[in-house]
């Protein structure tokens, strides 16, 4: 716990991704008290004509009702 999943457009460089996963790292466990050998973080990339279909439709909009941050557009 837990296992968090990022979805990004393309473009964000290694080391991008390198600090991002230990921002949340850090935060998880400073926040939840909870072991970082607990946690995983997948950083999955979509390209941008791809977002709506497979990021949008299945994952964002059937599940406005619970999202803590919601998208702007």
């Amino acid at each position: 716990m837990p296992h968090i999943t990022i979805k990004t457009y393309p473009g964000v460089t290694e080391e991008q991704k390198q600090k991002l996963t230990q921002a949340i790292i850090n935060d998880v466990i400073t926040i939840t008290g909870k072991n970082e050998a607990a946690i995983s973080i997948d950083i999955i990339e979509v390209p941008e004509n791809e977002w709506m279909e497979k990021v949008y439709d299945p994952n964002i909009k059937p599940n406005l009702d619970r999202l803590y941050k919601k998208p702007g557009y």
